[in-house]
């Protein structure tokens, strides 16, 4: 999840709320500091933003809702269950953000690794939702155990597999363009000051290397599992880049591979909107994405459940004992499912099996 609007209508704002995305560090005198802790169905009508819109401004509103489900998940077994044909279970990861304890944990937890943390997960299959680096302490780290667990996974007859989360566009962006000016649709801005603006570790950048850009340009951003559409952000956008899944995935790839500032700008602007299925329409919106790509859910991170049911928190878990987050959050007349549990808040990072057990 990046600094970006909020999406649907205008909303008056609390000027006493302090805006969570923004990391403390920004406004210190140094540059950086350690944290501690993406068939023609018509889409909804186009979402409204601010005036002047770009994901390095503050602008994401608190708006209280009473008509979302809360999903209390029960407590796991040790190991994973294994079918005797076809493939294995289904599990989901929310945004990880440098969390790496923590998600080795979670993972360890589902049964999904032992405790040398390899997989240990036979045929089990798993998809992570993006945003693996930023704010967090070891965003590379995380990265580097996706990458291995793939290779364990699949030796294993299973899989482990990620998305294209905005976080991955903007650090790519701040790696291969730095402080080259682009059209940020509001004058000029840079993905350098974007990414130090939304969490940027000093020691992740430090760390990347080729094959982490290489593995994070190849990047799907989205796909169809079990009847569960995945993605990592809760909007439309991914309409304006293909009608089918394969199309979607193509057209991203091949903006990367342009190596285009402005449009990779564009891009990753559009992977920051959120909300669109939260509001009034929100089922509509996901009913456009469903209708186009397939499935009968759709399942994303990005947007924090806390913010989702309008509880006030920061990114840097300053309120006292973090929001609760039990598992999952299903809304949207029941077609959308988010899985950000708003680890960088002091929330949860979820590791999820599905289909949920409602």
């Amino acid at each position: 999840m990046t600094q970006g609007a909020g999406q649907g209508p205008e909303v008056e704002r609390t000027a006493t709320l302090r805006d969570f995305r923004v990391p403390a560090y920004v406004h210190e005198t140094g540059p950086y500091a350690q944290s501690t802790h993406p068939g023609d169905v018509a889409p909804p009508a186009e979402e409204t933003y601010p005036e002047g819109y770009t994901p390095t401004r503050r602008d994401l509103p608190v708006i209280n809702r009473g008509d979302t489900l809360q999903v209390t998940v029960e407590p796991a077994a040790a190991t994973v269950p294994q079918q005797g044909e076809g493939p294995g279970p289904l599990f989901v990861v929310g945004d990880v953000h440098g969390y790496l304890d923590e998600l080795l944990a979670a993972l360890r937890q589902q049964g999904l690794i032992d405790a040398a943390g390899s997989w240990s997960a036979g045929t089990a299959r798993l998809w992570f939702l993006g945003d693996f680096t930023d704010r967090g302490p070891d965003g590379i780290g995380v990265i580097d155990l996706v990458m291995r667990l793939s290779a364990e996974a699949a030796a294993a007859g299973g899989y482990c597999k990620a998305l294209m989360g905005n976080h991955e566009l903007l650090l790519i962006g701040a790696k291969r363009f730095s402080d080259t000016p682009v059209n940020s649709g509001a004058g000029t801005a840079t993905f350098q000051a974007a990414w130090l603006l939304n969490g940027g570790q000093k020691t992740d950048m430090d760390r990347l290397q080729d094959h982490h850009l290489q593995w994070m340009a190849r990047l799907d951003a989205m796909e169809e599992v079990d009847g569960h559409l995945l993605v990592h952000s809760d909007t439309t956008a991914y309409l304006d880049y293909g009608r089918s899944i394969e199309e979607v995935n193509d057209t991203v790839r091949e903006t990367l591979t342009r190596n285009d500032a402005d449009e990779c700008w564009d891009l990753f602007r559009k992977f920051t909107r959120r909300f669109s299925f939260r509001d009034e329409g929100g089922s509509d919106a996901v009913r456009s994405l469903l209708d186009t790509y397939g499935g009968t859910r759709i399942v994303h991170g990005h947007s924090p459940i806390p913010y989702l049911l309008g509880e006030v928190g920061s990114e840097e878990g300053e309120d006292s004992g973090g929001p609760v987050v039990a598992g999952p959050h299903v809304y949207a007349d029941g077609l959308a499912i988010a899985m950000d549990g708003g680890v960088t808040m002091a929330g949860k990072l979820l590791v999820q099996q599905l289909p949920l057990s409602e």
